[in-house]
């Protein structure tokens, strides 16, 4: 698309606020407002207004049917059509749609996961419209979308808690402002989600049911090229993929989101799509959007997109950068300003940034525990699953003189003259970024670094703005407890003992040493390398006091969470388990035995001539005891995998997988791959990394 193109056509299919002004009645409209701005109670009357306003739009716009799009525990988005006829009884029909079918849907949810919340045959489930994101048209279908709660009110989705947390999140930061004398109309998050993703041919991808059934490989030799010449990274992009970037930069556009930078990433076929930055929960749905495009789009071009965290070994994985600040109406609280030492209200936020952190590093360990994720966490590649904050070389020297009652001083940034005439001096930023740092302050925002690729962001998010809720009202606390000193003098005590008490978070070296480990542990953070590390957390009692007392999650809420995440663990390595036992004995096995069988006629045809064929002998051995220690890892790996999927208890289910099966999935995985180094090329039954890696 051209230019003026884009101009014309970013948020076409958008029910945007243009389109709410040109459509609606002024009295409605600014009611919707309210509704919008202050979170008010929207009333029947005005939604059948704007339902009659909406569907006019979207039948316009080639819509058919309508639906509430919603996000269930699964993660991803989910969604039923119903059409806007309306049969009149005379063999024609009206197109309509109801404030009451805008407000509120009853999809079916017994087929979701609950986590308990309700049994199997209570299936009602309500769909509610979130009317602070806006409505939009996905192939030829309006979306609406919506929460998703139970029969009895429970939300049994990623979107409830979330909208939840930015409720308390604002209420408290509101207070927190009030002490500076603000009192700004709306306080909310904003949010840029890197995603990262892997792009092979769709021959390639079916030709691998571990992909298509696991969205990860999960065998596969070293291939004999991997990143090391770091030439991908950043480097020219084929024509083939520019073509599917481009159908993805304009299809996102019509549906406004925000798309501004892609690139290649580091590992060969992985590339980055980077929005800029929206309202938290509307750049959730955006990324959301973006992930469903990545993969549906992909088809038109002859390409699979993975969006898993580790489709390939060798190879770097992919992880989704949460990039998180909050704002008071058009102010960020995380900007610095030229003289952050001198900035209050700044050091306050930061200081509640940092104590939110270390006091719920278990929780945010958790938001992004997951099977996929694993394999990136901790590996030089990803984040270390300690949790760790890095402030920069401007902020770090305040916080240390903060703490150590000094004068804190202003550090300029640094200007580097390149030696070049023509080229301009360019000032060295000072908080760049610490790529081992699992939450890093990257200018003006935390960047939490450890969420995976294809996960929803609504989990970490929730935890964060619950976290710096709470900080927020420990410092309302502090000021009135300390009510009759001067505000300034409180608040800098607030900020130096908030640092001084949470100094153990601050990190600024290398996040991969094994020394950081150690060091780690002596501080007393939480290392929680695995899932089943890592939920636990989620139902300490301290944690479900902790989101009951922000209205985020009640008890019950709280622990379907994380029943949900525990049976998610334990269902994926299930379902890889399965694949790898089926593809060891009806594909690798047959290719191995049909290619021993030709060479040891070879041989045995040779030595009838008198040749005898050494090496060819030696690799038949080879072959015949590769093919028999897959055998039994695979009769092993099945055995276990029964035994884990038999057990009552999820958690000793999880810890089964992660203690047992997990090691036995990798024996088998090192003797099948050691035998495609042996198996003859045209007998292998399954593209190598060799060939999906670096052919698009």
């Amino acid at each position: 698309m051209s230019k003026d193109k884009v101009t014309e056509e970013y948020g076409s299919l958008v029910f945007t606020d243009q389109d709410m002004q040109e459509r609606l009645p002024k009295p409605t409209y600014k009611e919707l407002r309210r509704v919008i701005d202050e979170g008010k109670e929207l009333n029947l009357d005005i939604a059948n207004e704007v339902a009659h306003a909406m569907k006019d739009w979207a039948l316009e716009h080639g819509a058919t049917h309508f639906t509430h799009w919603f996000q269930p525990l699964t993660g991803i988005t989910s969604e039923k059509h119903d059409s806007f006829i309306n049969p009149n009884g005379d063999g024609t029909v009206l197109m309509a749609f109801s404030g009451k079918e805008l407000v509120q849907g009853e999809p079916d949810a017994s087929s979701f996961p609950s986590g308990g919340l309700r049994a199997t045959f209570e299936a009602r489930g309500y769909t509610v419209w979130d009317p602070m994101s806006p409505a939009f048209i996905k192939d030829e279908v309006l979306c609406i979308p919506t929460a998703f709660i139970s029969y009895t009110g429970e939300a049994l989705d990623k979107k409830t808690p979330l909208l939840r947390s930015e409720v308390a999140l604002e209420k408290q930061a509101k207070r927190v402002l009030g002490l500076f004398g603000k009192k700004p109309s709306r306080v909310y998050t904003t949010i840029g989600p890197e995603q990262e993703y892997f792009i092979i041919t769709e021959d390639d991808y079916k030709a691998r049911p571990d992909l298509v059934l696991t969205g990860r490989t999960l065998f596969g030799a070293e291939p004999a090229k991997g990143q090391e010449l770091e030439e991908h990274y950043f480097g020219t992009i084929r024509p083939s993929v520019n073509a599917f970037m481009k159908e993805v930069d304009d299809e996102l556009w019509k549906l406004a989101v925000p798309l501004k930078t892609k690139h290649n990433e580091v590992a060969p076929c992985q590339h980055e799509f980077a929005p800029i930055y929206e309202k938290g929960s509307l750049a959730i749905d955006d990324n959301l959007l973006t992930m469903e495009k990545l993969k549906l789009l992909a088809t038109h071009h002859g390409f699979a997109c993975l969006e898993h965290e580790k489709p390939f070994e060798y190879v770097n994985g992919s992880g989704k950068h949460n990039n998180w600040s909050v704002s008071a109406d058009n102010e960020n609280l995380l900007e610095p300003g030229d003289d952050p030492q001198d900035n209050l209200q700044f050091l306050v936020f930061l200081a509640f940034l940092v104590a939110a952190v270390d006091d719920h590093a278990d929780l945010l360990r958790a938001s992004v525990a997951s099977a996929g994720n694993d394999h990136r966490l901790g590996a030089n590649e990803a984040p270390p699953a300690i949790i760790s904050v890095f402030l920069g070389d401007a902020l770090t020297p305040i916080v240390d003189a903060l703490i150590k009652k000094e004068q804190p001083e202003s550090h300029d940034r640094a200007r580097m003259d390149l030696g070049v005439p023509a080229l301009p001096n360019v000032l060295r930023d000072n908080t760049d970024r610490n790529r081992t740092s699992p939450f890093a302050f990257t200018g003006n925002k935390f960047e939490f670094r450890m969420c995976g690729s294809q996960q929803n962001l609504s989990d970490p998010n929730v935890v964060l703005n619950t976290a710096v809720a709470e900080q927020c009202e420990r410092f309302v606390s502090y000021i009135d407890e300390h009510s009759d000193e001067d505000f300034t003098t409180a608040a800098m005590r607030f900020v130096r003992h908030t640092f001084r008490d949470h100094e153990r978070i601050l990190f600024d070296g290398n996040g991969y040493s094994e020394d950081w480990e150690k060091e780690a542990e002596r501080r007393g953070l939480p290392n929680l390398k695995s899932t089943p590390d890592a939920i636990p957390s989620i139902v300490k009692p301290e944690s479900i006091a902790f989101f009951e007392k922000y209205g985020v999650l009640s008890e019950a809420e709280t622990r379907a969470r994380y029943v949900a995440k525990a049976e998610q663990y334990a269902k994926l390595l299930n379902i890889e388990a399965n694949t790898m036992v089926n593809m060891a004995r009806t594909m690798y096995l047959p290719a191995i035995s049909a290619y021993a069988g030709d060479l040891a006629t070879s041989v045995a045809t040779r030595a009838e001539i008198g040749v005898d064929a050494a090496a060819d002998k030696a690799t038949v051995k080879a072959l015949s005891e590769g093919s028999a220690a897959i055998l039994a890892a695979t009769d092993e790996l099945e055995a276990a995998n029964a035994k884990a999927r038999g057990l009552d208890d999820v958690a000793a289910e999880d810890d089964a997988y992660r203690d047992e099966v997990l090691p036995l999935m990798d024996k088998l995985r090192a003797a099948v791959d050691a035998m495609e180094t042996v198996t003859s090329k045209d007998y292998w039954p399954v593209p190598s990394y060799n060939d999906m890696l670096f052919y698009v």
